[in-house]
């Protein structure tokens, strides 16, 4: 135990922002009705930890599971327009709530609720950071949550784990806490097999370990542990560490930013996306999709552009600068990229040498139909 708590403290060492995910299982009791007394503590640990000097925020589930408590339903609704009406109930209770707890410990905090399209839009991403950044420097502790209240499916981020990957992106965080119903990664379902383990430190992301991730969400949430590995792949790859822990005891969270050996630690990569990449490949809204041959695929995992030459279809209608999905001859989807031409102009150039672009569009914007600065490979990060 000793060793695995030094290899802790090595790990998690300098960590100075915090992003503490917490979900409704853990917010509500089994009827749906806000925990009060378990919130109270979630604050007073998140508090402290502020006046210890780190840089805190929240990201919040419980806005349809606190409406569910106040009128009086015991199942989540089914359609759209309900959850959303039971939510801009919820989110008010749960706001208020919040704000009373954080003032009792001489806490400010902020709301921010969010929406793909915040994360989508590049002046909205850039405006969301500026604004949690302001926050913290202020020592005001943001607290946000998806604008479930008239998000639609188009705009919607989906679940709260994700949303808090996303967050961990914008504000460059040290270290993302995801606190749940569950006590970590285990390699096999612990309700089942009694002899499952616990996972206390993941170096690598791969398909064993999101095999391992089974299983669905309680009534009242969204997501299961698949989406909390997600999220993980999702925060290392920034360069975020990940903690999955047990949200049953809220002091939890203090014994995993003090580096004690709590849930299941996912290390972050020791080569990180830059921010504009990762807002590429995971914050975007992606207008079509650009298939390339071997020969463009081999190209771009040497760093090297997409030119029009290696372009063999176009799907999807874009404008020039839209982010674009790049897809292998497999159809595996390899990458993310901002399109210097239509979609309408790629038709016309695809599979043509980029010296012939003027002559065929009668202009020419760039050699590239995507440049390497501009793209974020998935698959494999080089």
């Amino acid at each position: 135990m000793k060793n695995k708590e030094n290899k802790r403290e090595e790990i998690l060492k300098n960590i100075q922002k915090v992003v503490v995910k917490v979900g409704t299982s853990t917010l509500t009791k089994e009827d749906g009705n806000l925990n009060v007394e378990k919130i109270k503590k979630i604050v007073l640990e998140l508090s402290n930890l502020s006046d210890k000097g780190y840089d805190i925020v929240l990201v919040t589930s419980g806005a349809i599971g606190a409406g569910m408590g106040k009128l009086n339903m015991t199942e989540r609704p089914k359609t759209l327009h309900e959850k959303q009406a039971l939510a801009s109930v919820g989110q008010v209770a749960l706001t208020h709530l919040y704000q009373m707890l954080f003032h009792e410990y001489n806490k400010t905090m902020g709301q921010l609720l969010l929406t793909k399209g915040d994360f989508s839009d590049r002046r909205r991403y850039l405006n969301a950071r500026n604004v949690c950044n302001t926050l913290l420097k202020n020592k005001i502790i943001p607290v946000i949550n998806e604008n479930d209240a008239v998000v639609s499916d188009e705009i919607k981020v989906g679940d709260n784990d994700t949303l808090s990957a996303l967050v961990a992106g914008l504000i460059d965080a040290d270290l993302l806490i995801i606190l749940s119903d569950v006590q970590g990664l285990y390699n096999k379902n612990p309700q089942k097999y009694r002899d499952a383990t616990l996972m206390e430190i993941v170096g690598d992301i791969n398909e064993d370990i999101k095999n391992m991730a089974g299983g669905e969400g309680s009534k009242f949430g969204t997501g299961g542990m698949i989406t909390k590995i997600i999220a993980a792949e999702m925060a290392t790859k920034i360069g975020t560490h990940l903690v999955i822990s047990s949200g049953e005891n809220p002091q939890n969270i203090t014994k995993i930013v003090e580096k004690e050996n709590v849930g299941t630690l996912f290390v972050k990569k020791h080569k990180k996306i830059s921010s504009k990449k990762y807002w590429l490949a995971y914050g975007t809204n992606k207008k079509g999709i650009l298939t390339i041959d071997e020969g463009a695929e081999s190209a771009l995992y040497k760093g090297k552009s997409l030119l029009p030459v290696g372009i063999k279809s176009v799907e999807g209608a874009f404008n020039k600068g839209s982010v674009v999905k790049i897809e292998n001859m497999k159809k595996e989807v390899i990458a993310m990229g901002i399109s210097n031409y239509s979609s309408e102009e790629i038709n016309l150039i695809k599979g043509q040498h980029s010296e012939d672009i003027e002559n065929i569009l009668g202009h020419k914007y760039a050699d590239e139909a995507v440049h390497i600065d501009n793209v974020a490979k998935i698959n494999k990060i080089v």
